[in-house]
């Protein structure tokens, strides 16, 4: 536990690095927290139309999440790989590089399951891409996602990571609220449907 805070600095350094809101500057596209939803994350960039940047930006929030978690594991063990995934998504959610504006942490929260447990990360990927396929709404998709990810990590034997992946998927979650009324509402845009 006393390298836990050290982990969760390592996480929450490198979650905050706002990739969408820098890749989009050097496209010279502007600041992204004005366009859409004001977020940093992909799916605001993609409002922009430039494809190749939006995912340019999945892979980097996604890499960076990774990165806090590898590196913790590395150095402190493997409970502290954890401490840094939570810090990574909270990071990214309130960037302190931008007095606590972010995204919605779902690219972060796979890349930290990918690297804190893979086969978890994996199957997250695949609940992902199965609901996306089934229902249309990238939204509905992620929040499955993420919530199968505690119960998955709980069943893999990890009690510590599914305590962990809980917050996690309960902060990502909260970041979705909107998305939810909107699901209830039934309003909530369609993949491909123009806003």
């Amino acid at each position: 536990m006393m390298a836990w805070p050290a982990a969760f600095a390592i996480g929450l350094l490198l979650g905050s690095i706002p990739f969408g809101l820098l890749l989009t500057r050097a496209a010279g596209l502007g600041d992204i927290r004005n366009i859409g939803s004001g977020n940093i994350g992909a799916t605001n960039v993609l409002r922009t139309g430039r494809k190749g940047l939006a995912a340019a930006t999945v892979l980097l929030d996604g890499a960076k999440g990774a990165a806090a978690v590898l590196i913790a594991q590395y150095w402190l063990g493997s409970e502290a790989g954890w401490i840094a995934a939570l810090g990574a998504v909270l990071g990214h959610c309130y960037s302190i590089w931008l007095k606590g504006q972010g995204g919605k942490g779902v690219a972060t929260g796979l890349g930290v399951l990918l690297a804190a447990l893979w086969p978890v990360g994996i199957a997250c990927c695949v609940v992902w891409l199965l609901m996306a396929w089934l229902v249309r709404i990238s939204s509905a998709a992620a929040l499955a996602a993420l919530a199968a990810a505690p119960i998955m990590t709980f069943l893999w034997g990890d009690r510590f990571g599914a305590l962990i992946t809980l917050l996690i998927s309960l902060q990502i979650a909260q970041r979705h609220h909107a998305n939810i009324a909107r699901l209830l509402a039934g309003t909530e845009p369609r993949i491909g449907a123009k806003s």
